[in-house]
C-alpha cells in the first residue's frame, strides 16, 4: 500500500470513528417517549445504563466521550504521519474544504443540541405543587396479581397485611448499579414526604438468584430501608411467576448478569387495589400516594 492510499485509509478511518460517535450519542440522548421502541429502550440500558431522567449513567458518559477520544489518540499515535497528510490533500481543493467544513459544523450543532439535552433532562414534568402533578396522572382502580414472599425479617409479606394503609410496589435488584439505587431513593423519600401514614414500601427483587431470603437483611441495610421498607425475595421460581403476573418486563444478560428493566411504581390504595403507575421521580410518586 503506497504512501496516499494509507491517507486516504486514515482520513477514512477519523470519518468512520465520528459516524460512530455520532451514532452512540444520538442512541443515548435522543429523548424517549410512548412511542419509543422498547429495543431501543432496552440498548440504551445494556449499553449505556439509564437514570430516571433518561440520560446514560456515570459508566455510559465515560464510554460516550471516552471511547472516541481513545480512538482518535490510536489513531494519531499509529498513522501521525498519514493522518496528516491525508487532511491536507483533503483542504486542497475546494469539495474537500466544504467537507470538512460540514462535518465541523455538525460536530458543533451535535455538541449544542447534547448540552441542551442535558440541562433540560433533569427538570421537572411539572412544577406548579403535587396538586398539578397529581391532575397529570391517570388513576386506575386495578386489582393488583398475588404477592406472598419473604422479606428482610424472614417473614412472609402480602398485599392483605397492608390494607387501609397506602402501598408502594417496585421492582430492583442488588447488584444493579444503574436505575435500581435511584429507584429506591425514590420510594424511600416519596414516603416520607408524603406524610402520615407513611406508606409501605414493598420492593421484589428481580434477582432470586443472587439476592435470596438470607441475604436480604444486607440488602436492606444497604438501601437503608426503614421500619416501613421492606425487600422480597424466595425461590426463583415462586419470584419469576410474581414478577410475570405483575407485568414486569425484564431482561437478563446471561454474561454479566445485568437486567434491564423499567423503573415502574405501582401505587396501591387503601382499599389494595392500584391507584397509579408512575415510573419514579420522589415528587411525582409522593403526589400520587397524596391524591388516594
Amino acid at each position: 500500500m503506497n504512501d496516499a492510499a494509507r491517507a486516504r485509509l486514515a482520513v477514512g478511518a477519523l470519518a468512520a470513528i465520528l459516524a460512530i460517535t455520532a451514532s452512540w450519542w444520538a442512541l443515548a440522548l435522543w429523548p424517549a417517549g410512548p412511542s419509543t421502541p422498547e429495543w431501543m429502550l432496552r440498548t440504551r440500558e445494556v449499553c449505556f445504563g439509564t437514570t430516571p431522567d433518561g440520560l446514560p449513567n456515570a459508566g455510559g458518559w465515560i464510554l460516550l466521550i471516552g471511547q472516541p477520544i481513545g480512538m482518535i489518540v490510536l489513531l494519531a499515535v499509529v498513522w501521525p504521519g498519514e493522518l496528516r497528510a491525508g487532511l491536507a490533500t483533503l483542504l486542497i481543493g475546494v469539495p474537500g474544504q466544504i467537507a470538512v467544513g460540514s462535518v465541523a459544523a455538525v460536530v458543533l450543532l451535535g455538541v449544542w443540541t447534547a448540552g441542551v439535552r442535558v440541562r433540560t433532562a433533569g427538570l421537572e414534568p411539572f412544577a406548579t405543587g403535587n396538586a398539578d402533578v397529581a391532575a397529570q396522572l391517570t388513576r386506575v382502580h386495578d386489582i393488583p396479581a398475588a404477592l406472598a414472599l419473604t422479606d428482610q425479617r424472614g417473614a412472609e409479606v402480602t398485599l392483605d397485611r397492608f390494607r387501609g394503609r397506602p402501598v408502594l410496589v417496585t421492582f430492583a435488584y442488588a447488584h444493579c448499579e444503574t436505575v435500581c439505587p435511584r429507584i429506591v431513593s425514590d420510594v424511600l423519600d416519596a414516603g416520607r414526604l408524603a406524610g402520615q401514614p407513611d406508606p409501605a414500601v414493598l420492593i421484589v427483587t428481580l434477582d432470586p438468584w443472587r439476592d435470596t431470603p438470607s441475604r436480604l437483611p444486607a440488602v436492606a441495610e444497604a438501601w437503608a430501608l426503614g421500619e416501613t421498607a421492606h425487600v422480597l425475595s424466595g425461590e426463583p421460581d415462586r419470584v419469576e411467576r410474581t414478577l410475570n403476573a405483575w407485568r414486569v418486563p425484564r431482561v437478563r444478560n446471561e454474561r454479566t448478569g445485568a437486567i434491564a428493566h423499567p423503573t415502574v411504581v405501582y401505587v396501591i390504595d387503601r382499599e389494595g387495589r392500584i391507584a397509579y403507575v408512575v415510573s419514579g421521580g420522589a415528587g411525582t410518586i409522593a403526589a400520587a400516594v397524596g391524591a388516594l
